[in-house]
Formats: structure tokens, C-alpha cells, sequence
């Protein structure tokens, strides 16, 4: 379904080219961006989406365009959220969103929307943390040594839940597999879930995920028009959201930031890009149209 980020060809010359959405829907969403652009909310994921990749993501920063770009578009449209599974204060400093001028309204909408940075405050809220996490993150060291899975994986600690990484493995993919079942069932135990990612295994509360936290904002802001974009699987609910939107009447744009590791979001996406320097030059882009 997604675009190969061919582009539209604009009647007038002197604005910049856009890519074109491979759906109609997606052409519609971007279409009411475009029309409305004060009444639009721009989503995005942090990891894979704004900021590359890499085997610690404690070291993963934002593309270095990524935050000039976001200061044109914001004040342009309704409101600009991240979206992501790190704490809210961390996707603040790993990606640069603070004391920015024109990202005054910015919302972080952290751990999968338990927590909320906004901007305007410098502030995070958040309700308590689920007991079963502090649990699982006591018993993780045993159960990796038990299954032989200590060499090249490595927990992240997360706050309100906990990842184990298998990227640096010498086999990352069969270290992920073998992985899968036994943190499946210590979830389990502890009254939390497991939601696979790139290499990665999140063991979390139930009842958060990235759909839940959009659609309660974009909810409560009443717009006219969504854009969402993503890399992984954890962004699939929030693809999920934008899609129960559509159907009611409310346009959007699903964007996918392309990767060989992950394709059910590129065959669902409206637009495909090339990884975090495609969604930068979206963003660029769409906020010199708007400007």
C-alpha cells in the first residue's frame, strides 16, 4: 500500500514538492493538512521515526534536522505530540525538544501515553507505576541466566516497564526468539504483557499502548486532521487509531518510517519514507508549504 516517496507535481512552482500517498485516503488526509493546517495534529514516534537507530538507546538522539524542522511546522498546525515507549523527561533529552523557540505547545506523550511532557510547563504528569514492574525487573537477571541468554542482551530499565535487548547478540533473531516464550510468561505472572519491537522485548502494563494514547489526545482537541508516523510494531495501534478516525470521518495520514526489520506498518502506511531523514524531509517539507 505505501508510497515509494514518488512525488506530486505542484501547479505552482515556488512551493516545494510533496511526496504523494499511495491511497486515497492517505491523499485525503493530507489534503485537509493542507486546507486546515491550524485545525491539524502531527504525531510521531521517537525511536526509528525522529531519531535513527542504534545498539544503545541510551545514545539515540533526533536527527539533527529533526527539531529545527518541528519548530517551523508547530506553529503552523494545532498541535505536535511524540509519541513513545520512553519515559516522557527521556524522549525530552534525547531529542532535543526543550527551551525551543516555536515548539512552546509541544506534548510528549511518554511510556505510551502514562506520562505527559508538555512544553508550555517543562513538566512531566503521571500516575503511579504498575507494581508488576518493579517484580519482572527483580526476577529478569534470573531468568536470562537460566536460559543461557545473558551474552550480547542487556536489560533497559524504563521506569514503568522494563526491555531486554537482543541486538547485540551473536544471533540477535534466535536470541529474540528464545526469549519470547519465557518473558512471555513472567509477564503473565506479574499482571503485564509483552510487546515485541525491533530486537527488542517490553515487558509493560496492560492497557497502554500508542493507539490509546492518540486517540485520547486527539480526542480531547477535537481536529480536523491527523498525521501519524511510525516504525515498529509498537506503532501499529496508533496506525490502528488513525485508521477507527478515518472511519469516523476524521481525515488522516499514516507514515511509515521505511525499515527492511519491520514491514507490516510500510504494507498499512498511506506513505513510505526513507527511515528518519525521509520523515525530517517530510516534516521540512509540509511546514514550508504551510509557511
Amino acid at each position: 500500500m505505501g508510497s515509494q516517496d514518488s512525488h506530486a507535481t505542484d501547479s505552482t512552482n515556488a512551493l516545494p514538492s510533496l511526496p504523494t500517498p499511495a491511497t486515497r485516503a492517505g491523499r485525503d488526509g493530507l489534503a485537509a493538512i493542507l486546507a486546515q493546517p491550524e485545525r491539524a495534529v502531527i504525531a510521531l514516534d521517537f525511536d526509528g521515526t525522529l531519531a535513527p537507530i542504534v545498539p544503545d538507546p541510551d545514545q539515540a538522539r533526533a536527527h539533527p534536522d529533526a527539531v529545527p524542522a518541528l519548530a517551523v511546522l508547530a506553529p503552523e498546525v494545532a498541535a505536535v505530540a511524540v509519541v513513545t515507549g520512553r519515559p516522557a523527561g527521556v524522549a525530552v533529552r534525547n531529542g532535543g525538544f526543550a527551551g525551543v523557540p516555536g515548539l512552546e505547545h509541544l506534548v510528549v506523550l511518554g511510556h505510551y501515553g502514562a506520562e505527559r511532557w508538555d512544553a508550555a510547563t517543562g513538566t512531566v504528569t503521571a500516575p503511579p507505576p504498575h507494581p508488576g514492574v518493579a517484580a519482572v525487573r527483580a526476577e529478569l537477571p534470573g531468568l536470562l541466566d537460566r536460559v543461557g541468554a545473558w551474552h550480547g542482551t542487556w536489560i533497559e530499565e524504563k521506569g514503568r516497564s522494563v526491555a531486554v535487548h537482543t541486538r547485540r547478540a551473536d544471533d540477535p533473531q534466535a536470541a529474540f526468539e528464545l526469549l519470547r516464550e519465557p518473558l512471555t510468561d513472567l509477564a503473565t505472572r506479574h499482571g503485564l504483557i509483552v510487546e515485541p519491537g525491533r530486537l527488542v522485548l517490553e515487558l509493560r502494563p496492560p492497557g497502554m499502548d500508542k493507539g490509546v494514547a492518540l486517540l485520547d489526545y486527539v480526542r480531547d482537541l477535537a481536529p480536523a486532521s491527523v498525521l501519524y508516523a511510525g516504525d515498529d510494531l509498537g506503532d501499529l495501534p496508533a496506525y490502528a487509531a488513525v485508521e477507527k478516525l478515518r472511519s469516523d470521518g476524521l481525515p488522516g495520514v499514516l507514515v511509515c518510517s521505511g525499515s527492511t526489520e519491520v514491514t507490516e506498518l510500510s504494507e498499512r502506511a498511506d506513505l513510505v519514507v526513507d527511515g528518519p531523514a525521509g520523515v525530517v524531509s517530510l516534516l521540512r517539507t509540509l511546514a514550508e508549504r504551510l509557511a
